[in-house]
């Protein structure tokens, strides 16, 4: 078997002018100075040539990169930002689509009954924060489970064609999201939530008696949807702190021995 000396990835980015970060650092200590004698040079220089005739015989240097639970966060991270910033561009033609006063700036009804079926996102910051990773990662894995079956239920509906591969793109995308959030978790040792949580998702919930209750159920579908993402980025950012980046790590395996 061949050992495994880690060596560290490329740092992050440089930090932004005026950030502590960007602070020069104190300059390292020096080291204490070795006093090499001519004939020990002479010896270092035998030796690597000897070693670099003898190659073969040599075991195989590989550098390998272990792919572990601080890049899925990241790529999990990544994606819950590009949905944000898609979702922006989907809710506004959506909410234009279902007309006023849905699509009026000021519009912010009340939630009622018929909206709690959709995951809310609003809890407490303290309490939410104080859940562990695992418990606030199978809320997320949960909510845009059943979140994405309501969206699923909405493309449907939809009669703009153009809307309709709107959603349909963004569905895709909300899959991919539940999946990664999904290898997240099983990266950190986390099992899957056996199910989601709360009443049964569509299609089992009962139409709307009328347009206006249903345009409401859209508009509270987007609402929620918007403020998960937000959180979502938030909870990505901070666990993505608290887990180390990838190691790349040298292998030595030995041939021919």
């Amino acid at each position: 078997m061949g050992a495994a000396v880690p060596g560290r990835c490329a740092g992050p980015l440089p930090a932004r002018p005026g950030s502590p970060e960007h602070a020069p650092s104190a300059p390292a200590p020096r080291p204490s100075r070795m006093e090499l004698r001519a004939g020990d040079s002479w010896g270092i220089f035998t030796f690597l040539c000897a070693a670099l005739c003898n190659l073969p015989a040599l075991p195989a240097l590989n550098c390998s990169e272990e792919l572990g639970a601080g890049q899925s966060i990241q790529q999990t991270y990544d994606l819950t930002r590009y949905l944000e910033h898609q979702l922006r561009t989907l809710a506004g033609t959506y909410l234009n689509y279902l007309g006023p006063p849905f699509n009026e700036p000021d519009f912010n009804p009340p939630r009622l009954a018929r909206a709690e079926r959709v995951p809310s996102a609003t809890v407490d910051l303290d309490l939410w924060r104080g859940l562990t990773d695992n418990a606030r990662l199978a809320a997320n894995y949960r909510a845009y489970s059943r979140l994405l079956c309501y969206l699923r239920v909405l493309d449907g509906q939809v009669g703009m064609a153009e809307l309709r591969h709107r959603l349909a793109h963004f569905c895709a995308s909300l899959q991919g999201l539940v999946l990664s959030i999904g290898g997240v978790m099983s990266s950190l040792g986390y099992p899957l939530p056996a199910g989601p949580a709360g009443p049964p998702a569509p299609p089992g919930a009962p139409p709307a008696p009328n347009d206006f209750l249903k345009k409401m159920d859209d508009f509270w579908l987007l609402k929620e949807l918007q403020t998960w993402l937000w959180r979502s980025a938030k909870d990505f950012n901070r666990l993505k702190k608290k887990v180390p980046p990838a190691v790349v790590t040298l292998r030595l395996e030995a041939r021919g021995f």
